[in-house]
């Protein structure tokens, strides 16, 4: 049914020349076009979330601006063939949250083409626990099994275990067999990344080899890497023959500073996960690998679930590298 009341959203707005963020009241008459309304229950809070909410260039094209580049939900109405009202559906990527306004509102309206139908097997709740950061891990865990990489060939390391992308790698390829070792500079969090199936914990400095050598001595059969810069460079160094490494992030720089030597002397294959532009055949693929044989048992204890008011001081935290696992924005009913 389309809501003919206003409701909540968080709004990002520039007043004074300075850069506002607020909860505001809109009606279904606010939002951009598309073939899809659907009603919101749960987004979640991301790094580029938390960017939008300072109007960052490159991430925002423009103000006003609704963050959040997940939901998951009801759809209230549909112009597209493939949806109904009732069906529940979720949404990740595209251009949701950056060109397009997202899901931190009650109410998103989004192309068809945009839009993920809801496995039964899946939750809306269990959706936003994995959210984009859950996408992007199985992408990356996608391309080392597709890459032939097998759990009985050694070790895999995660970079940056503790955020949302890294626990997530960690515990898919802890239930896919695979050992894994996973790299956190919060030594406080080791209890919780071996309850997530890590076989060992490392820190930063053991990833992160300054030395000017073209090779490293082989270690890993691959890795899941959410750092980039020298991190990403010390693991293709070190990466064993024929191994696999994916990269997603780059908060530890976006140079590249190696030799073609690991690739051309250990046929290392360097992975580039992009998840916001992922296409809709793999796409599905994934979400359905997610409801089923890789559904995570731990899925209930991996997120914190806050509301709208919440917001803005886990925005804050997350900003000031002070936040963990999953955060996730309950927006309605669900």
């Amino acid at each position: 049914m389309i809501p003919t009341e206003p409701f909540s959203c968080l709004m990002v707005r520039r007043e004074d020349d300075e850069v506002r963020c607020k909860i505001e009241s809109i009606t279904v008459d606010d939002l951009p076009p598309g073939e899809v309304l659907i009603r919101v229950e749960y987004s979640s809070l991301n790094y580029k979330d938390a960017l939008a909410t300072r109007a960052t260039r490159g991430i925002v094209e423009k103000l006003p601006h609704v963050p959040g580049i997940d939901c998951a939900g009801e759809v209230a109405a549909s112009d597209a063939a493939d949806f109904s009202p009732g069906d529940r559906v979720l949404v990740t990527g595209y251009g949701l949250g950056a060109s397009h306004w997202g899901g931190f509102a009650q109410y998103v309206r989004v192309p068809g083409e945009w839009v993920v139908p809801l496995s039964p097997g899946l939750s809306t709740r269990e959706a936003m626990t994995y959210g984009t950061a859950g996408f992007t891990a199985a992408q990356c865990v996608m391309a080392i099994i597709n890459q032939g990489v097998k759990p009985d060939d050694s070790e895999i390391v995660v970079t940056g275990a503790s955020g949302g992308v890294g626990s997530l790698a960690v515990a898919l390829l802890a239930k896919l067999g695979y050992n894994v070792a996973a790299v956190t500079g919060k030594q406080e969090l080791a209890d919780e990344l071996l309850g997530l199936g890590a076989s060992r914990i490392l820190g930063r400095d053991d990833v992160n080899d300054d030395s000017k050598g073209p090779l490293l001595p082989a270690k890993w059969a691959g890795a899941v890497d959410t750092v980039g810069g020298n991190t990403l460079a010390t693991l293709l160094r070190s990466t064993k023959h024929r191994g696999c490494v994916a990269a997603c992030g780059l908060v530890g720089g976006d140079q590249l500073p190696l030799t073609v030597y690991p690739f051309i002397l250990r046929g290392v294959t360097l992975a580039g996960i992009d998840s916001a532009k992922c296409p809709r055949e793999p796409r599905l693929d994934i979400w359905q690998k997610l409801s089923t044989e890789w559904k995570l048992d731990v899925l209930d204890s991996l997120a914190r679930e806050i509301t709208l008011e919440d917001l803005q001081k886990e925005v804050e935290a997350m900003l000031d590298g002070n936040s963990r696992g999953r955060v996730i924005l309950r927006m309605g009913e669900g």
